[in-house]
């Protein structure tokens, strides 16, 4: 029988990225880290873990038994918890991933409060537009806006995501607007890199569209200004352009051609039986916080039919 302590070592070892790092969050020493992973490996009879002078990666029977290392580990924690009266209560570091602006705009104002009323916890909150393996990196949960489809991971829909053609009216006011898709290639088409091409859904089906600007960045933020300063017209969401567009210093361009409304913002984490309290409490909070609407997209639908539509949001 495997010893559930070994096992605990193993799943730090992954999470903190080496051995000397585990060591240090569990008060141990790297040699006894090493000790208890090679022992662990004996009983197993395969390696886990491949070993480098600069970093540690999972073999593929490891990335298999850390997934399920870390249900039984939760299980154990739900199963504390439960006798103890302590389900409720978020303990710990919750290690949480999400992208950069979405992170600073729409997560990082309202940690404070949830730190707040959940006294014995820490957040680890990492900003990166970069794709992150939830599992090998370690992260109790991350958000996500995008269209999934990958079945390996528990997915709760937080929002809905409406992403549209805007300009600012300065622009418009210079160069005309748009009535169809084939007068895009007579503007400026502001997109981050990752961005290109635009595939927009409009009345006659899907359109995809290679926007071309003098302007080339791999910075979603760089766009936003760009568009807001009446450089050109841009492919934005709702939930960083809203306001913006709800007050006027932005106009929706062609309101008829959107984005997939099949993207959303989303909370993923390992599929596992049983939740730990802070994971499931830090996805509560962000789920009450934007719905039933968000609130960037209050006041849009004036301008935007399809908010507050019957669209399902979860």
């Amino acid at each position: 029988m495997t010893d559930i302590a070994d096992m605990e070592i193993f799943a730090r070892v992954v999470g903190a990225g080496s051995m000397s790092a585990a060591g240090r969050e569990m008060g141990l020493s790297p040699a006894v880290i090493s000790k208890r992973i090679r022992r662990l490996e004996t009983r197993l009879g395969t390696r886990l873990l491949q070993r480098t002078t600069r970093q540690l990666a999972l073999t593929e029977a490891g990335q298999g038994f850390y997934e399920r290392v870390l249900a039984i580990l939760a299980s154990i924690e739900e199963a504390e918890s439960f006798v103890t009266r302590r389900s409720t209560l978020a303990r710990g570091t919750l290690k949480v991933s999400a992208p950069t602006s979405f992170g600073r705009m729409h997560i990082a104002p309202y940690l404070g409060r949830f730190i707040e009323a959940h006294g014995d916890l820490q957040i680890n909150c990492t900003l990166s537009d970069e794709f992150v393996d939830v599992v090998a990196e370690g992260y109790d949960v991350a958000i996500r806006i995008a269209e999934l489809t990958d079945s390996s991971l528990v997915a709760r829909r937080l929002a809905p995501v409406y992403r549209v053609l805007c300009a600012a009216p300065a622009y418009l006011k210079r160069h005309g607007e748009p009535q169809s898709v084939e007068q895009l290639a007579d503007h400026v088409c502001l997109a981050a890199q990752q961005q290109i091409p635009w595939r927009l859904e409009g009345p006659e089906g899907s359109v995809t569209v290679r926007p071309a600007a003098p302007l080339a960045t791999n910075s979603n933020e760089v766009v936003r200004e760009a568009v807001m300063s009446g450089m050109g017209i841009a492919l934005r969401s709702t939930w960083d352009v809203g306001p913006d567009l709800a007050s006027g210093r932005l106009r929706v361009v062609m309101p008829a051609y959107q984005a997939s409304d099949r993207v959303g913002v989303y909370a993923i984490y390992p599929t596992r039986r049983f939740l730990p309290a802070k994971v499931r409490l830090f996805i509560d909070f962000l789920a009450d916080l934007y719905a039933p609407t968000p609130y960037w997209d209050e006041g849009l639908d004036r301008v935007l039919p399809a908010i507050g539509s019957d669209r399902p949001r979860r």
